[in-house]
């Protein structure tokens, strides 16, 4: 079993099929990508939650669906947290007329990317994070046989 990819929920939950799946999948494709997960905290919580931490890290006053901290002490060897707020996926996907469960992955997804050394501050890169994005759903899906 997979050790090195945790899923908790703080203060809002989400049912999550197929997690030993998921974790082995976010593994290999950051191998993939040259980073190697020493420990991945996955913590869903609500759009106060979020915010608050928004707020208290980064001063940012404002929702967002995803915040991750990088806590690795040497490259390549990855120790992160990432905070999603299950209220944002859920209106995104309403709002993008996206499969709850899709969103969710993309999102988990999305944390990892970052972490890989994906940005999405600007356009070119918000391209490209999304195309690989889709990248990982599509594979994921056709691993699950979704």
């Amino acid at each position: 079993m997979d050790r090195t990819i945790f899923f908790y929920n703080a203060d809002k939950g989400t049912s999550l099929g197929s997690r030993t799946k998921l974790k082995t999948f976010i593994n290999k494709q950051c191998l993939k990508e040259g980073i190697r997960i020493e420990t991945l905290q996955y913590v869903f919580c609500s759009d106060e939650y979020l915010l608050d931490i928004n707020k208290r890290f980064l001063n940012h006053d404002f929702y967002t669906d995803i915040i991750s901290f990088d806590l690795s002490e040497e490259k390549g060897f990855l120790i992160g947290d990432i905070y999603i707020s299950i209220d944002r996926v859920k209106e995104n996907a309403k709002t993008e007329a996206h499969l709850y469960m899709h969103e969710l992955l993309r999102v988990i997804f999305h944390g990892a990317l970052h972490f890989c050394g994906y940005k999405d501050k600007k356009p070119a890169d918000a391209k490209t994070m999304r195309s690989m994005e889709d990248k990982w759903l599509k594979a994921y899906l056709k691993m699950i046989g979704s």
